[in-house]
């Protein structure tokens, strides 16, 4: 069985579509740390519900971001990861944690890349006037949401509310994402 370790910065959606895989065994794996640079996030409580250990941090309290990503990836070879799912973890990834694991690190993102990258992907969008959207899962590497890509699904929409296309494009993260990592971990 494969180690997982996901990294989150908000509500968790992704995280528990995840650990909900694990749980069923539909995801032929196991979440061994769940990493969150935001202390109160609600990840938080749903990886103490699936019994997941939490790493909780402010980054600030550090003096570099090759300090804290020193650290994670210590603990990361502790617990012998063998592949870090981004699920909603807001902050660039350095290359310290990136020449670690390089190669084991994916993301998930809500446009079709390489259009619409960056935090406000959904809203650029629908600013632009898209009519096709899309979910992308793709390798981090130390370009903005430009690694590889792995897999992408697209959906039709036609309105201008990016809540709405948050909440089509959540129900095909949770999906793609564990058929994703499962293919992942079989090759």
């Amino acid at each position: 069985m494969k180690n997982l370790a996901v990294f989150a910065s908000g509500s968790g959606t992704n995280f528990e579509a995840l650990a909900q895989a694990c749980a069923d065994g539909r995801l032929d794996a196991r979440i061994v740390l769940m990493v969150c640079d935001k202390p109160g996030a609600k990840v938080i409580e749903r990886a103490e519900r699936f019994g997941v250990e939490s790493f909780v941090f402010s980054p600030k309290s550090y003096p570099s971001k090759a300090d804290f990503e020193g650290e994670i990836v210590q603990m990361l070879r502790d617990r012998q990861v063998d592949l870090v799912c981004l699920a909603g973890y807001m902050r660039i990834v350095g290359s310290t944690l990136l020449s670690a694991f390089a190669g084991r690190i994916v993301n998930i993102h809500p446009s079709l890349l390489p259009s619409f990258k960056g935090a406000h992907a959904v809203e650029d969008a629908v600013a632009y006037g898209v009519k096709v959207y899309g979910i992308t899962i793709h390798y981090v590497d130390e370009t903005l949401d430009g690694g590889k890509i792995i897999a992408q699904r697209a959906f039709p929409y036609d309105g201008n509310d990016p809540d709405e296309v948050h909440r089509i494009g959540q129900k095909i993260e949770h999906e793609l994402y564990v058929e994703t990592v499962q293919k992942l971990l079989n090759n």
